[in-house]
């Protein structure tokens, strides 16, 4: 009780005044309170904290593998694009190519389709030349005979034309050699 009387004489209106049985009491509440909270508390803040800091180090980590993977893929995009560029180009490249070769072998069959056309119409003109000139020259050894005829004043018969008809006819080609 003493110690009651002696923390009471200071007065309660002193704030500097040291009182013992409740500096005592605090240090007990507080040493426990700090026990308890150091035991029970502590451990779940620190370890709330630690899988904290772990899932933070781990979404950055997994944020820069993602970021290194985007970067590859990327990469790997932008090859893959100028692989294709330059694969269409070979391509537009090996179509004209083609396109200029058919056209080539367009052209040559087309020049020699036309060449058998006008050998062919140059043979048809010869056989038409040559029938034209032994028609005329049939019909002029028919109008020879008949001058003839009517020269001699009898009628020629058929060996006789025939053989005037032979006869002119050799005169001819061996003129025209």
């Amino acid at each position: 009780m003493n110690l009651l009387l002696l923390a009471n004489s200071a007065g309660p209106g002193n704030p500097v005044s040291f009182e013992l049985l409740p500096a005592i009491t605090a240090f007990v509440v507080f040493g426990v309170a700090f026990g308890i909270l150091a035991v029970k508390v502590w451990p779940t803040i620190a370890k709330a904290l630690d899988e904290r800091n772990a899932k933070i180090v781990g979404e950055i980590k997994a944020a820069e593998d993602a970021r290194t993977a985007a970067k590859a893929a990327q990469a790997e995009f932008e090859k893959s694009l100028a692989n294709a560029r330059e694969e269409a180009a070979n391509m537009i490249k090996q179509a004209r190519a083609d396109a200029q070769r058919i056209a080539d072998e367009l052209k040559a069959r087309n020049e020699q389709e036309l060449a058998e056309r006008v050998s062919r119409a140059n043979a048809d003109i010869e056989s038409a030349r040559k029938a034209a000139v032994a028609e005329l020259q049939a019909q002029s050894a028919a109008l020879a005979v008949e001058v003839a005829s009517k020269i001699l004043r009898r009628e020629v018969n058929d060996q006789d034309n025939a053989r005037l008809v032979q006869e002119s006819l050799q005169e001819l080609a061996s003129s025209r050699h």
